[in-house]
């Protein structure tokens, strides 16, 4: 069950879908403080009460002991003391006190979730102003609730399936022949491979909805030429708008005033990559229309996929405060820099970049009226993929595009995926990375990854190895790296034969994952889950948060550690380990519930079935349209009688609904198969 109850006059953003009658009365759990500057909410937690949620963000599945803050921020250190990353998902679930409830705060402000760290017994809950919707759920399971909120909030966006495939991106990749060359890289040591992402450099001067020219002098036909082999060309958006006169986007968007502004009416100047921008006013609906609109300029010369980027939005500089900084430190230049001094000096110029102070300085335009940034700040990711999104229905409506993000709230779920941002080749972002992904799977984000390897820093051979291990099951698989950093391709390392067989076991696994995350986002579900979702009586379960469970029928147990030769693992009943080593290389042992110390060399892949669940496995490909889904095998842990709901479609179209997509397979015992579907399916078992 769904209550709603109103504080203030709310600000619409859009996150729910279904209209629900406002209760009266305060929120039922808390204690609610109300001022005339805020919204606080207070909660006693149970000794064993365990807080899940918050999507992306710092730390562990359970969100005990920190503090976190929503407030969308250009925060590439991922440690553990940071307060928030790009997003913002203002929802929570309690489990294990005297009820289990969730609670989704929708206010696009500034939120701060003390969870246990001042008291380590109180909840604390603080709105930085007091206009807010909240959404209180009751429901029989953690699962329950979750399925609930789903619903509330609407169905997760459907990327097209070759968006499942492999895909490798650096920021450097310069021209036509920098993009050749990965390809051949690729296709020559037969790794395979759908696409690759286009960063910065793609663009005239970093202008949005611009090429090169004489780094893609026939930017069409290099499209063409991709797709022929079978490689998607993936550009970048970026938030802000060059300041430039005779850019046919900038001169648009100030002759229909779709830019954000200052309160005196003067367009709002920030830096970022092209210097100085205007950032479109994504919360008009007039400016978000428009601004969808330019998409057809890319989508005209071939393009089926692009990922926003700078959304929060990011902010180098804010003018205004760019020239105080510069009369600041005139004042200073002939001076003694003692320490204070120097350090004031060291401080302006550090204070620049993304001050949350600047978004104070700009408005937006909703419905006529001026909205100060930062009361809705948590929107602009959001609404500018919304506008990609909303665009796509228009200009391209039978056809699935891709579409992901880096900034977020809640309600951009519908409309587009995310990736995790600007990581490191850190070995403890490769677990943060594992660990994030249920936490966005509550809030609807289903397609989701992060960089492969890190995108910052210098990524090692084996890094590179472990992460790919993990990102198999990630519906975003994408390899990704920044200029300056080692190459981290994986045709450059010593043992590339030995990533050519892991990488294509993603494509032995495509038919299941793809299934999987159909089912999910078709039915509101989890394709993540930690096993304290499922196995609810198994009071272990809450302690393991570095084993998911994948879909329906497997469980994955990553390993994460630089050198180490195996790891230990947790099962909550009896299961049938798989040990990959390539798609038709892997050994097979059946192991007891309970705790095992399990071998897992480098190039060796730990997945788990369940009993009486079924995985397809295919031969895989070199790209998503060479897999044959209409052979496979299934491999079955049958324990008494094993079936399997199969999902498949034409991977572009929006049939979804079409009861021919589904498929079932039942396997008894002595491994008799029986599949019944419209499809003509040839089912190899093979009993584990």
């Amino acid at each position: 069950m769904i209550t709603k109850y109103t504080y203030g006059n709310p600000f619409q953003t859009d996150a729910v879908v279904q209209k629900l009658e406002v209760q009266n009365g305060d929120v039922p759990y808390f204690t609610v403080v109300k001022t005339e500057e805020q919204l606080q909410f207070e909660y006693t937690l149970e000794n064993e009460e365990k807080v899940y949620g918050l999507g992306e963000n710092v730390r562990g599945i359970n969100k005990r002991g920190w503090i976190y803050k929503s407030c969308c921020a250009d925060e590439p250190n991922h440690v553990e003391d940071r307060t928030s990353l790009y997003a913002s998902h203002n929802f929570l679930v309690l489990d294990g006190g005297k009820e289990q409830f969730g609670v989704f705060f929708d206010y696009p402000g500034i939120i701060t979730f003390d969870v246990g760290y001042t008291h380590l017994n109180e909840l604390k809950i603080t709105l930085s102003e007091p206009d807010a919707d909240v959404y209180v759920m009751t429901g029989e399971s953690i699962l329950d609730i979750v399925k609930q909120f789903r619903q509330l909030i609407g169905r997760s966006y459907i990327p097209p399936k070759w968006a499942f495939g492999y895909q490798q991106s650096r920021w450097g990749y310069m021209n036509e022949a920098d993009i050749r060359e990965v390809v051949k890289g690729h296709r020559e040591k037969k790794i395979p491979l759908e696409s690759i992402y286009m960063d910065i450099d793609y663009m005239e001067r970093f202008k949005d909805f611009t090429v090169n020219q004489e780094r893609f002098p026939d930017f069409p036909e290099f499209v063409k030429e991709m797709k022929a082999q079978h490689i998607h060309l993936v550009p970048i958006i970026d938030a802000g708008v060059k300041v430039e006169e005779g850019y046919d986007v900038y001169e648009e968007g100030i002759e229909k005033g779709y830019f954000c502004k200052k309160e005196n009416g003067e367009y709002f100047v920030a830096g970022v990559w092209p210097g100085k921008v205007h950032f479109p006013d994504v919360l008009n609906k007039e400016a978000r229309e428009w601004f969808g609109n330019k998409y057809q300029v890319l989508l005209d010369q071939g393009i089926e996929g692009f990922w926003n980027d700078m959304n929060e939005p990011s902010i180098f500089f804010a003018q205004d405060r760019m020239d105080e900084t510069f009369d600041k430190i005139a004042e200073l230049k002939d001076k003694n820099l003692d320490l204070d001094t120097f350090q004031q000096f060291t401080g302006l110029v550090g204070s620049l970049a993304n001050n949350t102070d600047d978004f104070k300085k700009f408005y937006h335009n909703v419905d006529g009226k001026m909205m100060r940034h930062d009361k809705v700040h948590n929107l602009f990711g959001y609404n500018m993929t919304r506008a990609a999104g909303e665009a796509f229905e228009r200009l391209s409506p039978e056809k699935r595009i891709l579409m992901f993000s880096r900034s977020s709230y809640i309600g951009m779920h519908r409309y587009g995926g995310i990736w995790t941002g600007d990581n490191k080749s850190w070995w403890n972002h490769l677990l943060l990375n594992l660990r994030m992904m249920p936490s966005l799977n509550m809030v609807g984000i289903l397609y989701t990854g992060a960089d492969i390897g890190g995108f910052g820093a210098d990524a090692t051979e084996d890094l590179v190895m472990r992460w790919t291990q993990l990102a198999m099951f990630s519906p975003l698989m994408r390899n990704h790296s920044a200029m300056g950093t080692r190459e981290q391709e994986v045709y450059r390392f010593d043992h590339v034969e030995e990533f050519r067989k892991i990488i294509n076991i993603r494509y032995g696994l495509l038919a299941y994952i793809y299934s999987e995350y159909m089912k999910s986002a078709l039915n509101s579900e989890m394709y993540f889950k930690p096993l304290s979702f499922v196995y609810t009586d198994d009071e272990f379960t809450s302690q393991v948060e570095d084993q998911l469970l994948v879909g329906d029928s497997l469980m994955i147990a990553p390993v994460y550690n630089q050198n180490a030769k195996g790891r230990y693992v947790y099962l909550p009943e009896e299961m049938a380990m798989l040990r990959f080593r390539g798609v038709d290389d892997y050994d097979t042992e059946i192991l007891p519930a309970g705790h095992h110390y399990v071998e897992a060399g480098l190039f060796e892949m730990l997945v788990f079935v369940r009993p009486d669940k079924i995985l397809v496995l295919t031969d895989g490909g070199e790209y998503t349209d060479e897999v044959d889904c209409d052979h496979v095998k299934a491999l079955v842990f049958v324990k008494t009688k094993a079936e399997y709901v199969w999902y498949e479609d034409d991977g572009m179209g929006k049939d979804y609904e079409n009861p021919d997509n589904y498929g079932r397979i039942t396997i008894e015992k002595d491994g008799n198969c029986v599949y019944t579907g419209s499809r003509e399916k040839k089912i190899e078992v093979k009993l584990l």
